[in-house]
């Protein structure tokens, strides 16, 4: 089991965190970091959204450990301090959207092999959510499942829908799809915008803390996303909306502010949800786990309290 850099003054999580390198199945070098503690009950995958990274989920490894779960959370390949796929750095890409399947498997393997108290469960951000339905879909060993802001569509104009499907699609035919999306660029979104303007939460020291952490350590930064990855996503997004639900106990928390994933595709997924639950937030936005702490507050206790009943 191999060290791998863990940035602990800046994560602000819980004491004696660590992070160790994995390889996959096919062949990549992944970072997972954990935290964990005594009288714990259980353990939350948390899988993170596009461009995020371990660190990130400090403060909600505090609010996990509080209510008795230890944390597990990935770089998924092509961002943190993960082997990146992109053309360059600063690029988002993937090869294949169910490429990240074997991030998923190699982070249950070394939550076993760390001895972190089952049962598993489920807590799964943005694009984290999509790849997190695919991994319910393919067996993922947990007893409930917490969704927030899912990405189980991508909020855009109807207009570019069908542009976007024709311009990612025909990249891949011509050799283009490691080029950048329309209207991406390679600065992070957090660094290029201020509190009074971003899409990510209502809470000003939590932006701060987003900020903070890319300025302490700028090799966590990621930008926008290749054309590869967004015909990947849009493709396996479109493949997951046409199967079933999952016969998995679930929560979902999606905010009356949410302008980056699509609020529709969450409706008419949990509706459907047989064991589910949607929790429409009011005044939050795209980060539910990083926003007021009021609304934080009433996510972990609702979290918890799911897994608590499916123990």
């Amino acid at each position: 089991m191999e060290n791998a850099p863990f940035f602990e003054d800046i994560a602000q999580g819980p004491a004696g965190g660590a992070a160790h390198w994995l390889t996959t199945a096919d062949g990549l070098r992944i970072r997972v970091g954990h935290w964990t503690g005594s009288n714990v009950k259980g353990t939350v995958l948390l899988f993170p959204g596009r461009s995020e990274y371990i660190e990130k989920y400090g403060p909600a490894a505090v609010d996990f450990l509080a209510r008795g779960y230890a944390t597990v959370a990935i770089d998924w390949r092509g961002q943190g301090i993960s082997d990146r796929t992109g053309a360059t750095y600063a690029m988002g890409d993937v090869a294949r959207f169910t490429d990240y399947q074997h991030d998923v498997i190699a982070a249950v393997d070394h939550a076993r092999l760390l001895g972190l108290p089952e049962p598993f469960y489920l807590v799964a951000h943005s694009m984290g959510g999509c790849i997190g339905l695919r991994a319910l879909h393919n067996g993922l060993p947990v007893k409930a499942a917490s969704f927030s802001a899912p990405m189980w569509g991508i909020m855009m104009n109807p207009v570019m829908r069908p542009i976007a499907w024709l311009a990612s699609g025909l990249s891949r035919k011509i050799g283009m799809d490691q080029t950048l999306a329309p209207g991406q660029v390679t600065q992070s979104y957090v660094t290029r915008v201020d509190h009074a303007e971003n899409t990510l939460t209502s809470d000003q020291p939590m932006f701060e803390f987003m900020q903070m952490q890319l300025r302490e350590e700028p090799k966590l930064s990621l930008g926008g996303v290749s054309l590869r990855w967004l015909n990947e996503s849009l493709s396996e997004m479109r493949t997951l909306s046409q199967m079933p639900s999952p016969d998995m106990p679930c929560c979902t928390f999606l905010g009356s502010d949410e302008s980056i994933v699509d609020p529709g595709r969450i409706r008419d997924r949990m509706a459907e949800w047989t064991d589910g639950a949607l929790h429409l937030i009011d005044s939050a936005q795209h980060e539910v786990m990083l926003e007021t702490l009021e609304i934080r507050t009433c996510v972990f206790d609702t979290t918890t309290a799911l897994f608590d009943r499916h123990r």
